[in-house]
């Protein structure tokens, strides 16, 4: 329930969806030609309280970060494991009352193994806002955070309890990027994907280890509006966004796929590009929104788009696999669909040359991917459980 909020019928249809996924992932069938994939459960002695985020630290330690919606990020050695240690809680410091908000993403610094520093994404309330804040681990206990070492980095007001986007994700040039909703309701009904002079419907770019005057951060030189005169947010990357919910980086070519939400009719994955338009809410996917017709200049069309009138209503974007245990995935973008549990394999970095193969259908309620240290691909479901991709066996 994390993704979606349009209207009472789609959130009632999300509630009984997730009532129904409790406690039976269901049948997981397998249906790309090319692929003999199964989701297994990663960490069956495990459970976590609607994960939203699987992270690794880069510190040699093969250890696993869960992001629970609640506040708590949990770490655990990558192996069957029966217990799990609370690595940060900060559950009275947010927001998570209603349905898309909370803690919502999770980003440890390139130099984490020196530095200690990770960085979070959450809701707060008094006002309502955003908030990316920087954190540090014990150095007496690397599996413990310090809890009073918050820095905030950046915060903005959320207009309504919907659309927070959630992911933080550092870049091969070693910059934060940050995904932003367009604050929600529906339709965008205060023009935040158009609107340059606001935060909001975009991903950002900032340098975290630099600060400028007023700022812990410093705005990268090559940031598309850099020195603008109009008043355009500099920390402003890409916009025309409605809710990039789920984001991330091909290790291997550092492009930056995400997968963005839809409004009634279609969900998108683009290829973020520095200074693109990806078009919302003047077009929904490769679709004028509310018109027959509409001004598409100097818009990026999404890389692929499909339609919610098969079910599909939520997408949650994967990652580019480039894992060994699956030689078949390999290169292929892996995302899903929150409600109706599908997921996909899409080969191919252009609308002209995309493929797009139905992986396998479950009855999970996909919250989002995450990879390990070797590159092999995890669904967090709100079933509460870790599920592992896992090439089958004749």
């Amino acid at each position: 329930m994390i993704i979606l909020s349009r209207n009472m019928f789609y959130m009632v249809v999300i509630i009984l969806w997730s009532i129904g996924c409790q406690d039976d992932p269901g049948q997981m069938v397998a249906n790309d030609p090319k692929v003999s994939v199964e989701l297994v459960e990663a960490f069956p002695n495990l459970s976590f309280e609607r994960p939203v985020d699987l992270q690794i630290a880069p510190d040699q330690s093969n250890r696993l970060f869960v992001v629970e919606q609640r506040g708590v990020i949990s770490v655990f050695e990558n192996q069957h494991q029966t217990s799990k240690s609370t690595f940060l809680d900060i559950n009275a410091r947010i927001d998570d009352k209603r349905n898309e908000e909370g803690l919502l993403g999770l980003a440890f610094h390139p130099n984490y193994a020196s530095n200690g520093y990770f960085f979070v994404n959450y809701t707060a309330t008094g006002p309502d806002r955003t908030v990316i804040s920087r954190f540090k681990v014990d150095p007496a206990d690397v599996s413990q955070a310090l809890p009073d070492s918050e820095q905030v980095f950046l915060e903005f007001d959320q207009p309504h309890s919907n659309h927070n986007g959630g992911q933080v994700v550092f870049g091969p040039d070693g910059y934060l990027y940050i995904a932003t909703g367009d604050g929600g309701s529906g339709g965008d009904p205060d023009g935040h994907g158009q609107n340059l002079k606001t935060l909001l419907g975009a991903i950002l770019r900032i340098d975290v280890d630099q600060p400028s005057p007023g700022k812990v951060y410093t705005i990268p030189a090559d940031n598309p509006f850099v020195g603008n005169t109009s008043g355009y947010r500099e920390e402003i990357y890409a916009y025309g966004l409605r809710n990039p919910w789920r984001m991330s980086f091909d290790a291997q070519t550092g492009e930056l796929w995400a997968g963005d939400v839809g409004q009634n009719a279609f969900e998108e994955i683009d290829i973020i590009e520095k200074g693109g338009n990806y078009g919302w809410n003047i077009m929904e996917g490769l679709h004028c929104f509310g018109s027959s017709d509409c001004d598409q200049a100097n818009l990026i069309d999404p890389v692929w788009e499909y339609a919610q009138s098969d079910g599909d209503r939520s997408v949650t974007g994967g990652f580019v696999y480039r894992g060994n245990a699956i030689p078949e995935l390999q290169g292929k973008y892996v995302y899903g669909d929150y409600v109706s549990g599908r997921i996909w394999t899409l080969e191919g970095n252009q609308a002209s040359n995309a493929e797009n193969n139905l992986l396998m259908d479950t009855s999970l309620s996909i919250a989002a991917f995450g990879v390990d240290a070797n590159q092999e691909l995890y669904v967090c479901a709100f079933n509460d459980k870790i599920y592992k991709f896992e090439k089958k066996e004749p």
